[in-house]
């Protein structure tokens, strides 16, 4: 067996608006192998971008996370996941409204759902937001990778208005308070 069947590597299921958002942050996480966009949580077989924007899919746009468990806890992830977007908005993330950029953690077992259901509980009782958290919580199902134009689109676009807009800040924010988490060469 070598090192990397050893590992032992876990799937996390995020939606959390733009899905250009969530990959160009969680990428850059020590103990995340893969950060996948695409669409999960509808019902239209293989859906297409187009689809899922406009809303005739029942999708969100969500990223799949491959991740070492001994590097990074999904806990962790989570922790990530909340204070890079609004859990608070109903189907909504600034400028982006539509059930395709709900809020919604996947969950692939029981233990992701307890620990999804603990942290969003400890969160609410904070009062860490004015409103409350409407995340769902729900099983993963099918999860269908966007198209390839899709893929580290920031990192390929970072001058793009919508990437210096909104999700260069996501990606300042993990910077300011999860540095001890980022990968020594960012976006690799």
């Amino acid at each position: 067996m070598t090192a990397l069947e050893q590992t032992p590597l876990a799937t996390a299921t995020l939606a959390g608006g733009c899905f250009w958002c969530l990959e160009a942050v969680f990428t850059r996480l020590r103990g995340v192998h893969d950060v996948r966009s695409g669409y999960t949580g509808g019902y239209t077989p293989n859906p297409t971008y187009a689809e899922v924007c406009e809303g005739h899919s029942g999708h969100a746009e969500a990223v799949r996370i491959t991740f070492d468990e001994n590097l990074i806890a999904f806990s962790t992830l989570l922790e990530v996941f909340f204070a890079v977007h609004d859990p608070t908005t109903l189907n909504r993330q600034g400028h982006d409204i539509g059930t395709q950029y709900r809020s919604a953690i996947f969950c692939h077992d029981a233990r992701q759902r307890a620990q999804a259901e603990s942290l969003m509980a400890e969160l609410a009782h904070a009062g860490h937001w004015p409103d409350p958290i409407v995340t769902q919580v729900v099983d993963a199902g099918v999860f269908y990778p966007a198209e390839m134009a899709h893929y580290r689109y920031f990192d390929q676009h970072p001058g793009q208005p919508y990437c210096r807009a909104v999700v260069g800040p996501k990606v300042a924010k993990l910077q300011q308070y999860f540095i001890h988490l980022v990968k020594e060469t960012s976006g690799t």
